[in-house]
Formats: structure tokens, C-alpha cells, sequence
């Protein structure tokens, strides 16, 4: 396995310092929160509802809600099931692990009404699916896009910019991580030109820019493939932090970690020892995989307490650590 270059890693895993991000998309009616979906309903987001009994559409006003629910694809638009907690008096919750949904997917939903008036989101929500409800009235449906390899957040683990494009009305950024949505992640201006932090993941990914409905290769990433198109794709991996632990080895005066990581350096990741006895080490690594082996004062081990080995193809027998 080629060396990873633990610089280029850090850089790609602490790209979400802070250097002044600006308002990240808001979907409607929902967020992700850790490992849950949240579902969030206020009433003054909506204006109208409408009502299957009468076929009609109607302004909100004096409209007593009791009840709300979620209501989609992912239940079968059940008007009942999914019912919300009330949080005050505009406004409703409902949170749901994200296992309850198909990974990479897009589910249309809406809120339910006292288990019959839905309510109609508005033309310019971020999230919007137009729809036709009997061929005649112009209602929509939001979407929960479970792209769960990536979403928009403002302590996001990558930001896409790109410089330039003053001038442009609309900046894409598609890739492998939403299945090349060309509408999903949209950029926000900055003073230098536009920018989007996502939460994404460990992988290898390829993506691409759309200005104006013009795809284009990052300008400023070299690390590029070639596609179907005879163009090219921009390239990224995406890593994460983790720790290596040996435990016992007390009277050990010192432990190193080697690994395809670092070309299997002797010298370099001197693990610490803690006060409970065991010896740890914390580094960026790539996504994919890793072997490696600990120096116990000179001598060569594998971890004794990871049961995944595998040959190099050399006659070496090594730990092996999946990131992903």
C-alpha cells in the first residue's frame, strides 16, 4: 500500500475550522441530529392547508390544531402513526434514528393536521418537490433526502469553495456522496465566491461543480480522475481519527505504532502511556485499509486484542484496522 501522507489527511479532516461560513441551507421541516431525523413542525412556516374531504386549500387562521403527525413514504403516509410532541404552542417535534430509514434515498413527507389537513409547505422551500393532487390542485411535498454519506452542517467535517463566480446565480456541488444530485447541496456566496460544509463519512469520493448548469472540475483540487464524459471528476478521501490501544505492557519503557499509515516508521508514532496501564495512540487516518504492528522495547507484535489479520504478500502477517 503507497504511504499515506498524514498532512494532506489532517488538512482533509480539520478542514471545518473556522474561517467565517455562512448560513448553511435549511431544510424544510426536518434536520439530522447525531444518529435521529429530526422532524420539526411550526405553524408560521405554513400558510395554507389543504383538505382531503373537500379538495380544497385553505389559509390556516383560526385553525384549532390538537394533533400533528408525520406523515410519507416512509410509513405509507400514514395520517396517524407518526403523531409529534407538542413543544410549545406553534410548534411540534417528532425524532426517529436514522435505521428506520433506507440509507441513500429521498422520501417525500408531509405534516398532518389533527389527522386531516395537510399543510402546504411553500414555494421556496429549500426541499421542495412540486406536485399534482387529482390532476387539478398545485400542491407539494417536502423531501427527506437521506443521502446519509453527506449533509449540509455548520460544524461539517469538509468545505467545498470555490473562488471566483461572482456573477453566477446558482453553485452546485454533486458528487458520489449524493449520487450526483443536481439540485441537493447548494452553495452560499462568500466575498471570494461560494462555499458549503458538509458532515460527511469516511470514503472515497469524486465530485464536481455546477455553475449556472455548467459542470465543471475543482480548479483548485490537482488530485482528479478521469470520467465517462472524457472529462474529469475532482477527488477527495475522507478520513477520521483513531485510536490504537495496547493493553498491559506496564514495565514497557517504550511502544511504537508502525503501519502501512507511516511506511512502517520505527521511530515516529511513540504511543503514551496512561495512568490505567495500556498505551494509546491518536492520528488521522484515510479511509480504507490500514496494517500495522506495535514496537513493545524492540519487539515486533500484532495487536493482541484485534482479531483481523491479514498477509502482506510478503511472508508478514499484520493487524489490520478498517476506516470507514
Amino acid at each position: 500500500m503507497k504511504p499515506v501522507n498524514l498532512n494532506t489527511v489532517i488538512i482533509l479532516l480539520l478542514i471545518a475550522v473556522n474561517l467565517g461560513f455562512s448560513q448553511l441551507p435549511i431544510p424544510t421541516g426536518y434536520s439530522i441530529d447525531g444518529d435521529d431525523v429530526v422532524f420539526r413542525f411550526n405553524r408560521e412556516d405554513y400558510d395554507k392547508y389543504s383538505d382531503d374531504t373537500a379538495w380544497s386549500i385553505t389559509k390556516f387562521d383560526n385553525l384549532d390544531i390538537k394533533t400533528v403527525s408525520v406523515a410519507g413514504e416512509f410509513n405509507n403516509w400514514s395520517k396517524t402513526k407518526w403523531k409529534m410532541t407538542k413543544i410549545d404552542k406553534n410548534t411540534y417535534e417528532l425524532r426517529k434514528p436514522l435505521s428506520k430509514f433506507e440509507d441513500e434515498y429521498s422520501w417525500a413527507f408531509k405534516f398532518v393536521i389533527n389527522d386531516r389537513y395537510w399543510a402546504e409547505p411553500e414555494n421556496n422551500a429549500p426541499n421542495l418537490t412540486p406536485a399534482l393532487k387529482y390532476g387539478i390542485l398545485p400542491l407539494h411535498v417536502n423531501n427527506l433526502n437521506m443521502y446519509t454519506k453527506a449533509h449540509p452542517a455548520k460544524d461539517g467535517n469538509v468545505r467545498f469553495r470555490l473562488r471566483g463566480f461572482e456573477d453566477a446565480e446558482h453553485v452546485i456541488v454533486a458528487g458520489s456522496f449524493n449520487k450526483w444530485n443536481e439540485k441537493m447541496f447548494k452553495m452560499y456566496k462568500i466575498d471570494s465566491g461560494w462555499e458549503l460544509k458538509l458532515q460527511m463519512l469516511p470514503g472515497d469520493y469524486e465530485y464536481r461543480y455546477i455553475v449556472d448548469g455548467n459542470w465543471m472540475e475543482d480548479p483548485t483540487n490537482p488530485d482528479r480522475v478521469p470520467n465517462e464524459f472524457g472529462e474529469y471528476n475532482s477527488h477527495i478521501n475522507i478520513g477520521k481519527f483513531v485510536t490504537f490501544r495496547l493493553n498491559g505492557y506496564e514495565n514497557a519503557q517504550n511502544v511504537i505504532l508502525s503501519g502501512s499509515f507511516n511506511d512502517w516508521n520505527e521511530e515516529e508514532l511513540e504511543m503514551e502511556k496512561s495512568v490505567n496501564g495500556y498505551w494509546t495512540c491518536r492520528l488521522p487516518l484515510s479511509a480504507g485499509k490500514h496494517h500495522y504492528k506495535f514496537i513493545v522495547d524492540g519487539n515486533w507484535m500484532l495487536d493482541p486484542e484485534n482479531p483481523v489479520k491479514e498477509s502482506d504478500g510478503m511472508g508478514h502477517v499484520n493487524s489490520v484496522w478498517m476506516v470507514r
